[in-house]
């Protein structure tokens, strides 16, 4: 196949732990892409172009030929399924840990995600748009604390989320810690030492070069 008749692969957003998401795990699988490192808020998703691919005007986004995939969590999980059949850095459909590995996506999506720290960007980073909102912030500090500790019980007995190896369970939930971490919310030294043997993977360092080599929108 000719570079020509190659199909077009991108992946669309930069700057932000979402973005770093789907880039590190396209590094981890060694899945070749050209980044298109848009951020977020600043009109480049709201483009007659980008909205072609994601009406939700949101980052990040996936092209890998003709099929258009976003939501963070969906592409990682879409990229382990299709393109890293070699890494196991997601479980066979079908798997009991498959199902471990979605419940552990969706708790960290949501719990540790969208229910704290991006409450927390929402009424802190982003006020102008939603307002302040110190008691907003407060709790929802305290809920990614109580809620962090179910992941910091199971990595006191073994080494990932899954068990003994890496995936991308770990890979998701190692953004949010990293997200905490710059919000200056205090975290566990177990967790502290769970971050710093991931922070070793040269897919991680790649990625987040790449990812932060833009400043996040206002």
């Amino acid at each position: 196949m000719t570079p020509l008749e190659e199909p077009l692969r991108e992946i669309w957003g930069g700057a932000t732990a979402r973005t770093l998401r789907a880039h590190w795990m396209a590094h981890e699988i060694g899945f070749e892409y050209q980044p298109r490192l848009i951020g977020s808020r600043t009109g480049e998703t709201q483009t007659a172009d980008f909205r072609s691919l994601n009406p939700k005007e949101k980052i990040p986004v996936l092209v890998d030929g003709d099929f258009v995939l976003t939501e963070s969590v969906a592409i990682v999980t879409y990229l382990g399924d299709h393109h890293g059949d070699h890494t196991d850095l997601v479980p066979a459909c079908g798997s009991r840990d498959r199902a471990r590995y979605d419940e552990w996506q969706s708790f960290v999506q949501m719990e540790l995600d969208a229910h704290t720290l991006y409450v927390v960007r929402k009424h802190r980073d982003l006020a102008g748009l939603y307002g302040e909102a110190p008691a907003a912030i407060e709790t929802a500090i305290s809920g990614f604390n109580k809620q962090v500790n179910v992941a910091m019980a199971v990595l006191s007995r073994q080494p990932f989320l899954l068990g003994d190896r890496f995936t991308a369970a770990d890979l998701v939930l190692m953004t949010c810690l990293d997200w905490a971490s710059f919000y200056g919310i205090g975290l566990a030294p177990v967790i502290e030492r769970y971050r710093a043997g991931i922070a070793e993977r040269e897919a991680y360092q790649t990625a987040m070069r790449l990812n932060f080599s833009i400043s996040a929108g206002a």
